[in-house]
């Protein structure tokens, strides 16, 4: 029951924390363009896709319920489940005009570049910080074997 709740509470935290991104990121894009308010199916959609979205992301990249796989392989099963879910709450939400083409392939690259940038910087993040834990591990060894001498 403990670690069930863990889970929950990890999966409610991501949520609202994406969604609090979320609501200021389109505000600020649609304050831009000149709206001056948010209409609710917007902000319901955004919820629904923080939501799940944030389910996929904790069964992917955690050790929950998938104890072994590749980083690689966890990030495609992401795309795989996450990009799915997104296209038809567009669709649903209406959130361009999904009757064009290019509209679709305007959502579908800002969506690769989006995806892109974000593993990136990931990426970079955890790079430095194993860097600075090896670092520190080092550190700690040195002053080990300076005290046992």
């Amino acid at each position: 029951m403990k670690k069930t709740m863990s889970h929950i509470v990890a999966w409610k935290t991501g949520a609202c924390l994406s969604f609090t991104a979320a609501v200021i990121i389109y505000s600020v894009i649609a304050w831009g363009c000149g709206q001056r308010a948010v209409e609710l199916r917007i902000l319901l959609s955004l919820l629904l896709i923080c939501a799940v979205g944030s389910a996929i992301q904790l069964l992917c990249f955690t050790d929950h319920i998938i104890r072994k796989m590749r980083y690689t392989r966890r990030t495609l099963l992401f795309l795989v489940l996450f990009f799915p879910l997104l296209s038809v709450t567009a669709w649903l939400f209406r959130w361009f005009p999904t009757e064009y083409a290019g509209a679709w392939l305007v959502f579908g690259g800002s969506f690769a570049v989006t995806f892109v940038v974000v593993t990136i910087g990931f990426e970079i993040y955890y790079r430095a910080a194993g860097k600075r834990y090896d670092g520190l591990l080092g550190q700690y060894r040195r002053e080990k074997e300076a005290q046992e001498k």
